[in-house]
C-alpha cells in the first residue's frame, strides 16, 4: 500500500513539473503584464518618465465622462458584432456552395482562404490604396467612367463599416474551412433518410444540416466576434482613428493615449475595461450558444 501511494505520488509530481513551463510563461507573458496594467492604471505615469504618483480611480472616472470613450466603445461592439455576423453569414453560404461537387472547387476554397494568412496590418495598407481618394484604385475606376470620386473614409460611419466589411472580408475563409468540416461530418444518411421522407432542400438544411452545426456556429462566432472585439490594425493602417476619433476602437485608443497622448495611466484604465468587456461579452455570448447546443442536442 506504502509502495502505491508512493508511486502515485511521484507520478503526480512528474506530471505538474510538466505544466511547469507552461505555468511559468503564462505568469510571465499574461499575469504578469495584467497586474502590472491594473497597477498602472491607477498612477498619471506619461510611459517614460521613472517618476510617478497615484491618483486612485481618478482615471477611471474620466473614462465615465469621455465622449473618445464612448464612441469608440460603440465602433468597438460594431466591429466585433458586425464582422462575426458577415463572417459567419459568407462563411456559412460559402462551406454549402463547396461541399458541392464541382471542378476546381480546390481552388476555390484556396482564394477564399488567402487573405486569413495576410497580416492585418498589410491588409489595411493594401485597402488604403483602394479607398483613399487621390489616386484610388475606386475612384481611379469612378473617374474612368465618367463619376465623380468619393472620399469613402471621410464619414465616420461609412468609415466604421468599411473597416467592418474589411475585416470580415479577411477572416472569412476562417468560418468557411470551420464550417465545411462540421458540414463533412454530418452522416449523410440523415440527408438521404430526409429527401426519401419528401423535404425540399430548405427543409434539410433548416431541420438538419443547421441544429447539427451548432457546435462549429459556436466556434466560428466566438472567435471572430473576440478578434472583431480587439480589431486594432486594420483601424490604424486604415484611417489611423480618423477622422477625428470617429473610427477608434478601443485597442487603437489605448495606442493613442500610450503613445501620442503620453499618458500611460488613462491608457492602462482603457486596457482594463477593454479586457473586461470582452471578457465579458464572451461569456454572456458562450451562454447564449451553449443553451442552443442544448436546446438541438
Amino acid at each position: 500500500m506504502r509502495r502505491r501511494w508512493s508511486v502515485l505520488v511521484n507520478s503526480n509530481m512528474g506530471i505538474s513539473l510538466m505544466y511547469a513551463p507552461a505555468l511559468i510563461l503564462f505568469a510571465v507573458f499574461v499575469a504578469y503584464p495584467l497586474l502590472s496594467g491594473i497597477q498602472i492604471s491607477f498612477t498619471n505615469w506619461n510611459g517614460y518618465s521613472q517618476k510617478y504618483a497615484y491618483i486612485g480611480f481618478e482615471n477611471y472616472g474620466k473614462l465615465l465622462t469621455d465622449v473618445r470613450i464612448k464612441r469608440a466603445l460603440l465602433n468597438t461592439l460594431v466591429y466585433g458584432f458586425g464582422s462575426a455576423i458577415l463572417q459567419n453569414g459568407f462563411g456559412l453560404m460559402y462551406a454549402l456552395l463547396l461541399n458541392l461537387k464541382f471542378r476546381s472547387r480546390i481552388w476555390v476554397r484556396t482564394i477564399v482562404y488567402l487573405p486569413v494568412i495576410v497580416a492585418q496590418l498589410i491588409m489595411g495598407y493594401i485597402w488604403y490604396f483602394l479607398v483613399q481618394y487621390d489616386g484610388g484604385a475606386i475612384n481611379d475606376a469612378l473617374t474612368a467612367f465618367g463619376l465623380e470620386p468619393v472620399d469613402w473614409m471621410a464619414h465616420g460611419t461609412r468609415a466604421v463599416w468599411i473597416i467592418t466589411g474589411i475585416n470580415a472580408f479577411q477572416f472569412v475563409g476562417t468560418s468557411m474551412i470551420i464550417y465545411l468540416a462540421g458540414i463533412q461530418g454530418i452522416p449523410p444518411s440523415l440527408q438521404e433518410a430526409a429527401t426519401i421522407d419528401g423535404a425540399n432542400a430548405w427543409r434539410r438544411f433548416s431541420r438538419i444540416t443547421l441544429p447539427l452545426l451548432i457546435p462549429a456556429i459556436t466556434t466560428s462566432f466566438m472567435l471572430n466576434l473576440i478578434g472583431g472585439l480587439e480589431l486594432f490594425a486594420i483601424v490604424i493602417s486604415l484611417t489611423s482613428g480618423g477622422p477625428g476619433f470617429a473610427t477608434h476602437s478601443m485597442s487603437s485608443l489605448i495606442n493613442y493615449f500610450y503613445f501620442e497622448n503620453q499618458n500611460a495611466g488613462y491608457a492602462a484604465a482603457i486596457g482594463l475595461v477593454t479586457f473586461l468587456l470582452v471578457v465579458a461579452v464572451s461569456l454572456v455570448m458562450m451562454k447564449l450558444f451553449r443553451k442552443k447546443e442544448v436546446e438541438y442536442g
